[in-house]
């Protein structure tokens, strides 16, 4: 019939119109990237300390039929995530080391955050927050950061004595652990600057140069200077460890001590010797300022400046001054001692 367009035309005339209303009525994914359901948070990094309570957001724009939704932890160079806690909406469930230590805050019937008591220094790192609905499932990540202080560490025996395993327990016996290769690029940006490579919990090894120097890799330009892969049985570095504050106290006591006396001092008073770790979160955190070198738990010799002065360590920037590893019978120091409060 004149005037009357023909079905193959009708659909062709009609097709675009269809489409950009169904696009409307139920969101086209191009024009609408990211979670459907999942609101994208506002901060990705959240900051806190060791001890603190940290909150991780996720929060839920609108509420599926049915759901559940997983909060996991990214293990760093393991390429798998650690199951915390798991909820439906009216119960939840915690897995693994992380899960006894979490909950969700529950703010309102759409608040899925997870709530972290009592951090520790291994529960820095990245989070996942899932949300399955049987039909597209989505996520949010989030990381943790931890406030604190890296430090290179060595044994009595000198340096590069440490593979992997071995920096990686001598961290943990200091009150710390392997810092990440992003936490020895913050201690960089802050002034660290050691010639001596250390094993960081990635695996890798690597050292922090402000000032390039012929004894420290030679001329260049300052940054993180690496080796590269390395055996994590064979070869053999030292460590650059990471703590952060301290639930305790520490505090020095004066006198010409060997490192036995040290111990018997500090016992006396209540306490037991300060181990590396200690000294250098009492000097980060509560300024601790002491010209007087001290027995620390390892058997080294330490005192802490956090304001440089002629006469006390002989440097112009603060940090932890060493005398290394004197005789254990050599009664000529006072002692840091750490207590619990």
């Amino acid at each position: 019939m004149p005037g009357w367009l023909a079905l193959p035309e009708l659909c062709r005339f009609l097709l675009p119109w269809v489409l950009a209303l169904s696009h409307r009525a139920l969101g086209d994914p191009a024009l609408h990237p990211g979670p459907h359901y999942l609101l994208p948070p506002i901060h990705e990094v959240i900051h806190s300390r060791r001890g603190a309570t940290a909150t991780l957001p996720c929060v839920l724009g609108a509420s599926p039929p049915s759901y559940k939704v997983r909060w996991s932890k990214v293990e760093p160079g393991e390429l798998r995530e650690s199951p915390i806690l798991i909820t439906n909406g009216l119960h939840a469930r915690g897995y693994g080391p992380l899960g006894g230590r979490a909950r969700l805050r529950q703010g309102h019937r759409l608040d899925a955050s997870l709530v972290l008591a009592d951090v520790r220094l291994e529960d820095e790192g990245r989070y996942r927050c899932e949300l399955i609905n049987g039909v597209e499932d989505e996520s949010v990540a989030l990381s943790l950061r931890l406030e604190g202080v890296v430090f290179p560490y060595q044994p009595s025996r000198g340096r590069y004595q440490f593979n992997y395993f071995e920096a990686k327990r001598a961290c943990e016996e200091q009150d710390g652990r392997l810092a990440t290769y992003g936490q020895l690029y913050q201690a960089w940006t802050e002034g660290l600057d050691w010639c001596n490579a250390g094993w960081l919990l990635e695996g890798s090894v690597r050292y922090p140069v402000l000032t390039a120097r012929a004894p420290c890799g030679g001329p260049g330009r300052p940054g993180i200077r690496s080796y590269g892969p390395r055996d994590r049985t064979r070869d053999r570095y030292d460590a650059f460890c990471f703590t952060s504050a301290l639930a305790g106290r520490v505090f020095f006591v004066p006198g010409r001590l060997t490192l036995s006396e040290a111990h018997a001092a500090c016992r006396r008073r209540g306490a037991v010797v300060a181990k590396v770790g200690h000294l250098y979160s009492a000097w980060k955190f509560s300024g601790l300022d002491q010209c007087d070198g001290g027995w620390l738990a390892d058997g080294s010799v330490r005192f802490p400046i956090a304001t440089p002065r002629p006469r006390c360590g002989g440097l112009p920037d603060p940090g932890v001054r060493s005398f290394g590893f004197p005789r254990p019978q050599q009664a000529a120091y006072g002692t840091y001692c750490y207590a619990e409060t």
